[in-house]
């Protein structure tokens, strides 16, 4: 199933490759759409070459020479988005599988086949990431660390260092170049969800390994579950093998799906973020805002605390959806500590920065005014009842978070004197 890239001749912008790559072979077919292969087997009238074929990639799980053999080993319309995010994220090959948690299960079962179960981890990461670390369900261990303990946290038997930047869901950065050189021979896995390749590469910083739960900007209209890990050939032959043998396969029109999805990628992350940062500025000098946090790279995500009770936010809000997920077109908001960071002990999952009054909004492609207006009336709802110790939510405070942790940069304080209230804050990513 390879050989979509023949076509290609020259380095090419990331807007024309998110529309061509993994196409570049259809007008050569008389194509124009790519199609969506449905089948799970396929004939083969030369066994013996069959047979061959699979012991190649029971070897090396390189994708195999020639016509398709069965759905688990690999799919055509699959192969596409593969290829096309890969070229993206400036990697040698992508893998892709059911979800973003059967991705990161497959690299953690990578590892642990080659005797390297202890994983060294910074928080925060997405909740259910963290709590398949914590608990050892695949017999992993781990330890967590700031980014400055990640070198003195390495043992013989680490076999990755994963990192979320911007992480979920407080959207804070990390220096990715720093952190590949903290790690030095133990492969670093980034997960690029919140970023995108449009935002940042990090395989171009030392990351070995990129994670993308494609549920999320990739797919991009809240009707496709996937994950993919773009990475080396190498690590690529060993991922298919576990995908192989876990059947943790994408359904054929997940691919078609997210192959078109691609195609609008660097549109819909530019126009979702320039709306974005509008509203982080205007929650910033909002006197029902406690703080902002809206990463320097930019993006569509924001994470605010509020100084009402934000499950009133939630239940206030009308345009806005309130629901789990990110990365669609319509924006989302969520209470962390109550739906996706629920899994994660409350003492980690306060020491990460996820606070009870943080809630996370995924800003969509929406009418700015409109999102204001809906984001205005919620915060108002929530206002009323900011004196209600039923509650049971302690006031957060406008304090400057410590660039020392490597987690975040100082915020930027702006004050109203005019409220009387205490002055929000902009805590903006390293």
């Amino acid at each position: 199933m390879p050989g979509y890239d023949e076509a290609r001749i020259a380095p090419r912008a990331l807007a024309t490759e998110a529309v061509h790559a993994g196409r570049d072979d259809l007008a050569r077919q008389g194509l124009h759409a790519p199609p969506i292969d449905l089948s799970t087997t396929y004939p083969s009238y030369d066994s013996r070459g069959e047979a061959a074929r699979i012991d190649a990639f029971a070897t090396t799980g390189a994708e195999p020479d020639g016509p398709p053999v069965y759905g688990r080993l690999g799919n055509p319309t699959v192969a596409r988005f593969e290829t096309a995010l890969a070229r993206l994220e400036g990697t040698e090959a992508a893998v892709a599988f059911a979800s973003g948690m059967a991705a990161l299960s497959a690299v953690l079962l990578v590892r642990a086949s080659m005797g390297l179960r202890h994983v060294v981890a910074v928080r925060p990461l997405y909740g259910c990431s963290d709590h398949l670390l914590t608990a050892g369900l695949l017999g992993s261990e781990v330890t967590w660390t700031d980014p400055a303990g990640i070198e003195e946290a390495l043992r013989p038997d680490t076999g990755l260092v994963m990192v979320e930047s911007p992480a979920n869901p407080t959207l804070a950065e990390l220096d990715l170049r720093a952190v590949a050189h903290a790690c030095g021979s133990v492969p670093l896995l980034a997960d690029n969800t919140f970023a995108t390749p449009v935002l940042q590469r990090p395989a171009e910083h030392g990351a070995r390994l990129v994670l993308h739960s494609a549920t999320k900007y990739l797919g991009g209209h809240g009707d496709v579950m996937a994950g993919v890990v773009a990475c080396d050939e190498e690590f690529a032959g060993r991922l298919r093998q576990v995908r192989f043998a876990t059947g943790g396969v994408l359904h054929p029109l997940a691919g078609y799906l997210l192959l078109r999805g691609l195609s609008t990628l660097p549109v819909r992350v530019r126009a979702a973020s320039a709306t974005a940062a509008e509203l982080a500025g205007r929650l910033a000098a909002d006197p029902r805002v406690a703080r902002v946090h809206y990463p320097r790279i930019g993006g569509a995500m924001i994470a605010f605390e509020v100084h009402g009770d934000p499950h009133e936010v939630i239940a206030g809000a009308d345009l806005i959806t309130p629901a789990v997920s990110l990365g669609s077109v319509d924006t989302l908001i969520q209470h962390p500590a109550s739906i996706s960071h629920r899994i994660v002990d409350a003492d980690d999952r306060r020491g990460a920065g996820v606070s009870d009054r943080l809630l996370r909004m995924s800003v969509g492609l929406e009418d700015v005014e409109d999102l204001w207006a809906d984001l205005d009336a919620a915060l108002e709802r929530a206002g009323r009842g900011a004196g209600n110790s039923a509650t049971g939510l302690s006031a957060p405070t406008a304090t400057v978070e410590n660039s020392a942790s490597g987690l975040s940069a100082p915020a930027a304080t702006v004050g109203n004197s005019a409220s009387g209230r205490t002055a929000p804050a902009v805590a903006l990513g390293h």
